[in-house]
Parts: C-alpha cells; structure tokens; sequence
C-alpha cells in the first residue's frame, strides 16, 4: 500500500503541476477564502479519485469524456457570468456570510468535479490502479492533486490582497470564461486535440479586451459627469 501511495503521489502531484486545475484553484481563490476553496477541491478530489480507482481496479477502461467536457464547459460560462456580476450579499451579516461560502465551497467542488471527469489526472490514476493496491493510489492520488492545487491556491491568495477587487473580478470572470470555452472545445470536437485550448485563449482574449473597453468607457463616464457635478 505505501509503494502505491507514493507512487501516485508522485505522479499526480507532477502531472497536476501547469495543468488548468491549477490555474481553477488560483482564479478561486482569488475570489473566495481559501479554506472554502481547499476543501472543495478536497471533497471533488476524493470523490473523483474514488471511481478512477473503481475503474481501474474492477473494469480498467475510462469514463467517456466528451458529455462531461460540454456540461462543464457550460458550467464554467456561468460561474464566469457569476462573477463578473459580483456578489450583492453584504459580508458584515454573518448569515449571508454563511450563503456565499456555501455556494463558493459548491461551486468549487462541482468545478473541479466535472474538469476532472476524463482528464488526465483521472485517467492516470485509472492506470496506477489496475496493477497497484487501490487504497494507496486513492490517497496518493488525492494528497498529490491537493498539494499540487494548494500552492496554487496560496499564489492567488497572495495576488488577492495585492490587487483592486474590480481587477480581481473581471480577471477571475476571463479565466472562467476561457475554462468553459477550453472545455466545450474538447466535447465538441475530442478527435482534434487542439481546438480546446485554442477556444480557450481565444475566450480569454476576447473576454479581457471586451472588459478593458468596458472599464475605460465607464471612466470616461464618470470624468465626463465630475465637471457637470461640480457647477453651481
């Protein structure tokens, strides 16, 4: 068991390492307080993991992807509508305190959930499990992906106290944007491998630039209105 366990750990934890699940974690936390991001991951982790060693153990095939990849790939477009809408619950009243970290813990749980059905960190754990102890690739496997999230997790964290919360919204919002199109890409069209991240860029670009004409449109508005407020 613990020669499976650090194996997969290993291997994870390197596979994990650049992958867009990382770039996921950061843009959440960015957003949201860490432990709340922590532990969505941790609870998609051990539920993904638990039927990639399923599957390795008693079929040793993988789950088709391409259904997930489009459900998620919408998902994303919404969690990036979400938050570029922002939130309206006021954070000094404890119980909508409670309402946003309830449905960020949800949102980050099936986030990762659905990027992780198919991808290449499930379908590694899917190999590591056919020809080693189940029990120790679950828990390397989970421990690794984890690990590999939280540094990710302490870079947007990091960013997050550096930066004005319209750029944090608006950057988050591209990323997710970029997300769903990468995913919706790979279900659209799985026999060209490219097409997924050349959507996502693409998303990402276009999302960046449509905000900055945005932003620079409603500053002029206001400079135009400070004058005309100002006269007697």
């Amino acid at each position: 068991m613990w020669s499976a366990l650090v194996l997969s750990f290993a291997v994870i934890f390197v596979a994990e390492l650049g992958d867009k699940s990382q770039l996921m974690a950061m843009t959440f936390a960015l957003r949201h307080r860490w432990w709340v991001v922590l532990s969505g991951i941790l609870f998609a982790t051990t539920a993904v993991h638990l039927v990639s060693v399923a599957v390795g153990h008693y079929l040793g095939v993988a789950i088709p992807a391409t259904a997930i990849s489009i459900v998620g790939g919408i998902a994303f477009l919404i969690f990036g509508a979400w938050t570029l809408r922002g939130d309206s619950l006021d954070d000094d009243e404890q119980s909508k305190a409670g309402r946003v970290a309830r449905s960020a813990f949800l949102a980050v749980s099936s986030a990762f959930f659905l990027a992780e059905l198919g991808d290449k960190t499930m379908l590694a754990t899917i190999t590591l499990a056919t020809d080693n102890n189940w029990a120790g690739v679950w828990i390397g496997s989970t421990v690794g992906m984890v690990a590999a999230d939280a540094l990710a997790i302490v870079i947007g964290a990091v960013l997050g106290r550096h930066l004005p919360d319209n750029a944090i919204r608006y950057g988050a919002s591209a990323l997710f944007f970029g997300f769903g199109a990468w995913m919706l890409g790979d279900g659209l069209f799985p026999e060209i491998g490219v097409v997924g991240p050349i959507a996502g860029a693409v998303a990402l670009l276009l999302s960046v630039a449509a905000m900055v004409v945005v932003r620079r449109r409603a500053r002029r508005v206001t400079e135009d209105e400070s004058p005309a407020l100002m006269r007697p």
